[in-house]
């Protein structure tokens, strides 16, 4: 800090030397113009002087970022020539220029960064990968200042190197220019006549020579790409989405708002597999389960403690009963209504403009489109064990209905796979009475977290009388009969050894994989791995085709999922006038166990692995007001900050209603607001969003001014007299 304010003072001294001395005034045409021969006399005995010592001066003008160097560069023409005024110009400009790029990013960038850290965050990647590109474009038009240029790249993450050969480069026409000028500096009235009209435009068609040097290839490229296929001259829609889930419902709505021609083709139900599989029928399976163990433990409430009385069947009802009262929200009648028109069938794409749908009703039906969103989601993984298939198995799509019809919990479960899909199911069936072990090949259940969060959230489990065996590598299944009744195992490996856990139902719970095959993906030559490869817009091989949801990664949450939609859907319409990357800079995640666990940006285990510098606050809910009256004092609220600042770099939140209490993180992230800002909001008390605030406040207390408390100390002393 002490040499900042060192270099800051010696460049304040220097700019007042500069005003004070009236050198700026030298620095003008006219006393150019009056000086021009005492300068070529004195350059005609002592050139290399001369030459050195204007070299420095520029170097220093330009560096300082003081008014003058148009006015120099017209005497580096009139006093040494074309030739060698070129010479000297470029080669003093440009390491002027660095200097002031230097010293911007020594005294600025580390504020500029962590102030407007979430903003900057795609210019910055910009910068890393184009920089020098955009850079080039810039030196080539005069009219942008380039003393601002200098100071401004100082504060992005380009290459000091890159900025010094780039600026060479790109500022050579411009200093040809006006060292041309100087050299017929007498017939030179002013500086604006310096360049003409047709001059600068042809400066302005210089600079965007660049961009269309990149539009090109661009343009080859999609020719090259469209290069075998017929275009249609006109289209029956401007869009066709692909899937009914939360990316193509979003994509649809929001073509259908900006009154575009919209079909939406989804095969099986509508809203896809978090209204009919994932997110809803596990959240209200999640509540039953919660009420029956607080029911079992009543006592902890002035209660009496006793068995929960139900009948399975019923928990299943109200699970098919939730998702029936929320998909009126995602249904055929609802986007219909909206303008949407909503096909029923299987969507393959003929060539990159024609969808053919094989309808329900047994019909065909060929649709053309300027634009097409691919959002057919993910399945279930199941993973290729010897004899699974003869042993029976369910996965996180087919428990409900596989369920609807007992009277009772499954006796004995057996949950493969330890991510949140898996911890949320076997937590619940525990609850509901089952035997539940749960199977996990990782050293601890939820490797994303943190490891204490992985540890809390495997000792809660356990509490509800779930059996978690982690290392265990599984091998295979196997079935043996017993007095005419059939048993099935499990086999894992674990330290070396076999074990063999015996289930009634195994549910494959181990991660899910995109839906990629029979939708034309093959026959057009899309690439694909894992998921459809998209690009930053989410076009992919084809421009006019986009991506988006599970189908489309690199996550795999619906809220995500809707917000892809939004770039699918904007890009597909209007994408030829101007294109939006997808911005993941804060995505919000949570696991609905008992207690919630919930987390946004960087973790600890995160921030270790990147090699991120943090601070730790922490507020644990033990001391919470709230959580206390509500029987729920357990959890914490943890925040990774830049250190020494409040700028949040990572929330992670374990306890009742966390992923309702990340919201506010979320929040400041997204808009850079700090710890101070989530202090100084009042919050309602009692509440478990205080929880919030009273991290702050650790952050706060842990950062206060010592040496200004002490003086108050002080203060106060000298007032009691």
């Amino acid at each position: 800090m002490r040499k900042k304010v060192i270099v800051v003072a010696l460049i304040v001294a220097a700019i007042g030397v500069f005003i004070l001395s009236d050198l700026h005034r030298l620095l003008s045409l006219e006393a150019l113009k009056s000086s021009v021969d005492h300068f070529r006399q004195w350059q005609a005995h002592e050139p290399l002087l001369v030459g050195v010592g204007f070299f420095l001066a520029y170097v220093l003008v330009v560096a300082l970022s003081v008014p003058g160097a148009v006015v120099m560069t017209l005497g580096a023409g009139a006093v040494f020539g074309l030739g060698w005024g070129v010479v000297i110009v470029s080669f003093a400009s440009s390491l002027g220029a660095l200097l002031a790029f230097l010293a911007a990013r020594h005294l600025l960038r580390d504020w500029v960064q962590e102030r407007f850290a979430n903003r900057l965050q795609a210019l910055n990647a910009g910068v890393a990968r184009e920089g020098a590109f955009y850079l080039f474009t810039l030196r080539l038009v005069p009219i942008f200042p380039f003393f601002l240029i200098n100071l401004v790249m100082g504060l992005t993450p380009l290459r000091a190197r890159t900025f010094y050969w780039v600026s060479q480069l790109g500022m050579l026409a411009g200093t040809v220019v006006y060292v041309n000028a100087g050299v017929q500096l007498a017939g030179i009235d002013s500086l604006s006549g310096i360049i003409s009209p047709p001059v600068m435009l042809s400066f302005i068609l210089l600079g965007c020579f660049p961009l269309l040097a990149k539009a090109v290839p661009d343009v080859l490229r999609r020719r090259r790409v469209f290069a075998r296929w017929r275009r249609p001259a006109s289209f029956d829609r401007n869009l066709i989405v692909i899937g009914g889930g939360a990316a193509g419902l979003v994509t649809a709505y929001i073509a259908a708002a900006v009154k575009a021609r919209v079909t939406l083709v989804e095969a099986h139900k509508m809203g896809g597999d978090c209204l009919n599989y994932g997110c809803v029928p596990s959240k209200a399976l999640i509540k039953t389960a919660r009420l029956a163990e607080q029911i079992r433990h009543g006592a902890q409430y002035g209660l009496k403690s006793t068995p929960p009385q139900f009948n399975f069947r019923d928990v299943m009802a109200r699970v098919q009963r939730v998702i029936s009262e929320i998909a009126p929200h995602d249904s055929i009648e609802r986007y219909t209504a909206l303008g949407v028109d909503v096909v029923s069938g299987r969507a393959r794409l003929v060539d990159p403009w024609t969808v053919e749908i094989a309808r329900n009703d047994g019909t065909t039906q060929c649709l053309t489109a300027r634009s097409i969103v691919i959002a057919t989601g993910a399945r279930p993984f199941v993973p290729p064990l010897p004899g699974i298939d003869a042993v029976g198995y369910l996965t996180s799509e087919t428990v409900w209905e596989a369920f609807s019809q007992l009277d009772e919990p499954p006796s004995r479960m057996v949950i493969l796979g330890g991510g949140p899909i898996g911890c949320e199911l076997a937590q619940s069936f525990a609850r509901l009475g089952s035997s539940v072990s749960q199977i996990e090949l990782a050293p601890r259940l939820l490797m994303r977290e943190d490891e204490e969060v992985g540890v809390l959230a495997q000792a809660a489990l356990v509490r509800s009388g779930v059996t978690v065996l982690t290392a265990h590598e599984a091998v295979g299944c196997e079935t043996t009969v017993q007095d005419g009744v059939t048993q099935k195992f499990l086999v894992t490996r674990h330290a070396g050894a076999l074990h063999r856990t015996q289930f009634d139902v195994l549910v494959c719970a181990v991660g899910r994989v995109a839906r990629l095959e029979g939708f034309g993906l093959e026959e057009l030559g899309v690439p694909v791995a894992r998921t459809i490869n998209t690009n930053a817009y989410l076009e992919t091989l084809y421009p006019n085709i986009f991506a988006a949801g599970d189908v489309a990664g690199p996550y795999q949450f619906t809220h995500v999922a809707a917000h892809q939609a939004w770039y699918a859907a904007v890009n597909a319409l209007f994408g030829r006038f101007k294109r939006f990357k997808v911005d993941y800079a804060v995505i919000p995640r949570a696991t609905f166990i008992d207690p919630e666990i919930a987390s946004v940006g960087l973790n600890e285990q995160e921030a270790r692995i990147q090699g991120v510098a943090f601070e730790v606050s922490r507020y644990d809910l033990g001391d919470l007001d709230r959580a206390l009256a509500d029987g729920v004092a357990h959890g914490f609220v943890k925040v990774l900050t830049v250190p020494g600042r409040d700028r949040i770099l990572g929330v992670t939140i374990v306890g009742e209603h966390a992923g309702d209490l990340l919201a506010e993180f979320v929040l400041a992230m997204k808009y850079g607001l700090g710890l101070n800002k989530i202090l100084s909001t009042i919050h309602t008390y009692p509440t478990m969003a205080e929880a919030n605030k009273h991290a702050a406040g650790e952050w706060r207390r842990h950062h206060a001014p010592k040496t200004v408390l002490k003086w108050l100390a002080w203060f106060h002393k000298w007032q009691r007299g």
